[in-house]
């Protein structure tokens, strides 16, 4: 049963999908809740100086964010190691260009977008869309990044009307080029207009604004519904249902034997391999300087990450009801059903028999749920950032994720009861004190 408790976790995470239009502005909102948290922001441009007991974080690029807590006694038992969650803050969406305006025909004008990851095009179509992302402005001497999120219902892509397309419910794959074109104004307003109306946003005047990094936000509201009060569906539950439960989790969380370690990586939905991507140095540049700030060595952090373990948090497919054939017979899930583990034998998961039995242990000890997913044998299925992270800094790692469907869609669906159930198996495995022995053994203490 769907519990008030379960409704009311679900109704947080919609209050934080809310504040997060972009992956700058989950950044800030993620930064925010450390804030109140009492934890320390550390610039990557700054020295470091760190203490048994402190709660840190740091950011790159704006739009990723990495937080850790140095447990009382991490360094002085001699079994220095990290306990690791991993989501995203991007979500598939369409990017304007760095000239987005086209005029005409009669009068109107239209924005020029292109592709950010890989979404289900036609959900896009005929929804109140709105524009978030930074921009970057001339003032008072110096070029600084002002975020920008109109609260407002600015754009449109409309439909062609089926008059005029009789075989669009046989076949439709839209044109990224001439079908995903939203609509701004049928004439009223005028391309200096547009403009204007984001320098106001940023605070400054047209001419002050010198780049932009924009994206289109779905303005449909996210809600709990069903007769039960089963479902919870919102715009960006992938990865954004992982970001906020990892979250709740690694806030509340206390392991003072561990160094446990919150990160929200950019770029996962196109490929992760920038500066701020889980393919980036920024874990291990974190890592590394935490661990100098300590007073330990190089030896001591190649140490701790043989020591170390990595929950790869990205949401899962859910057995869709109307398409069961796509799904492996035994390694499926449900909404409702509790946290995923993912395995693929290509490895696009990083979840192999050691991470999986320690995660399982974990669960099983705090009694919470869990379930399996694996793509049918004849599918390829997708990826996420473990197995990328961890090209930089290796540790033992596994897949995990809430069950949802729609992936990928503008507006996709999760269990309500999920968002506790996945707090719960997150913060013990941040609580849990893990002793491992290379891949050998694993002690939980």
């Amino acid at each position: 049963m769907v519990e008030e408790l379960d409704v009311k976790a679900a109704e947080e995470l919609i209050d934080f999908i809310q504040a997060c239009p972009s992956m700058f502005h989950t950044t800030r909102t993620i930064a925010a809740e450390l804030d109140r948290a009492g934890f320390t922001r550390l610039a990557e441009g700054d020295a470091w100086e760190l203490s048994a007991g402190g709660r840190y974080y740091t950011t790159r690029n704006g739009s990723s964010i990495i937080a850790f807590k140095v447990g009382e006694r991490a360094v002085a038992e001699g079994s220095y190691h990290f306990q690791v969650t991993a989501s995203h803050g991007d979500s598939p969406t369409f990017k304007l260009k760095a000239l987005p305006l086209i005029e005409g025909p009669e009068g109107m004008l239209r924005l020029n977008v292109e592709a950010y990851g890989g979404m289900i095009d036609y959900t896009w179509l005929d929804r109140p869309l709105s524009i978030a992302g930074r921009v970057l402005v001339e003032a008072d001497g110096r070029v600084e990044s002002r975020l920008v999120a109109p609260d407002r219902d600015l754009v449109m892509i409309p439909s062609l009307a089926i008059h005029l397309d009789r075989s669009v419910n046989d076949s439709f794959s839209p044109n990224r080029a001439t079908d995903i074109v939203p609509l701004v104004s049928a004439g009223e307003l005028t391309a200096e207009g547009f403009d204007e109306l984001i320098a106001r946003e940023a605070g400054v005047e047209r001419a002050q604004v010198l780049a932009r990094d924009l994206f289109l936000v779905s303005r449909v509201p996210a809600r709990v519904w069903g007769a039960a009060r089963e479902f919870v569906s919102s715009p960006k539950l992938d990865d954004l249902m992982c970001a906020f439960t990892s979250l709740k989790a690694f806030i509340a969380a206390e392991n003072p034997a561990s160094v446990n370690v919150y990160c929200c990586f950019d770029n996962e939905e196109v490929g992760s391999n920038t500066k701020q991507g889980a393919m980036s140095t920024f874990l291990p540049d974190a890592l590394t300087r935490l661990t100098a700030a300590l007073g330990l060595t190089p030896e001591d952090y190649r140490r701790a990450l043989a020591k170390s373990m990595m929950v790869s948090c990205d949401n899962a497919h859910a057995l869709h009801p109307n398409k069961t054939d796509k799904y492996d017979g035994q390694n499926r899930c449900r909404l409702n059903g509790g946290i995923v583990i993912k395995e693929a034998a290509n490895q696009h998961y990083c979840t192999d028999a050691f991470s999986r039995a320690a995660f399982i242990a974990v669960c099983r000890r705090a009694g919470v749920p869990y379930q399996t997913f694996a793509n049918r044998s004849d599918m390829a299925g997708g990826s996420t950032l473990g197995n990328l992270s961890n090209i930089q800094a290796s540790m033992h790692a596994i897949d995990v994720g809430c069950a949802q469907l729609a992936m990928h869609s503008s507006y996709e669906t999760a269990g309500t009861r999920d968002v506790r159930q996945v707090i719960a198996a997150l913060t013990a495995f941040l609580e849990a004190d893990l002793a491992i022995d290379g891949a050998q053994a694993v002690t939980l203490r």
